[in-house]
């Protein structure tokens, strides 16, 4: 069910039958979560499988926003949208503690994935904030 591989834009269309262009169903089949972290050295915030998602334990993945936008990356902007689009966004709204270990575990498993994806093992570009009139007005609180 889940799909890992370098770069992500390789697996988006990778299985025949799962999108559809006429009706549109982008949003329903392609998603992203996201949790932001501080690291920190401290085992009693370990968790094992960061790689198979959120996190929603405890106060982790309680207060999610939900919205409509499109894949990342810096080759995108206001005058190149990417073609992904509109994928769903889950978004935890609170910055979580997580060890550093829990992120080595993480690192270890991208590289045993059957598409190795240590192309993504350091840190990336983000992109600029698109322009209110092209971002979607569909913020939900879940």
């Amino acid at each position: 069910p889940h799909q890992y591989q370098t770069p992500f834009y390789d697996g988006v269309f990778c299985r025949g039958g799962i999108i559809s262009l006429d009706p549109l169903n982008t949003f329903e089949k392609i998603g992203v979560q996201s949790q932001v972290y501080t690291i920190v050295n401290d085992e009693s915030y370990y968790y094992p499988d960061l790689i198979r998602g959120m996190i929603v334990d405890g106060d982790y993945g309680q207060d999610v926003a939900k919205y409509t936008g499109s894949t990342t990356g810096t080759s995108r902007n206001n005058t190149v949208c990417s073609r992904y689009t509109p994928i769903t966004w889950q978004v935890d709204r609170k910055c979580h503690l997580i060890s550093a270990s829990a992120f080595d575990k993480m690192c270890a498993d991208m590289k045993m994935q059957h598409d190795d994806m240590t192309d993504d093992l350091h840190p990336h570009g983000a992109r600029e904030l698109v322009a209110d009139e092209h971002a979607a007005d569909n913020f939900h609180r879940m």
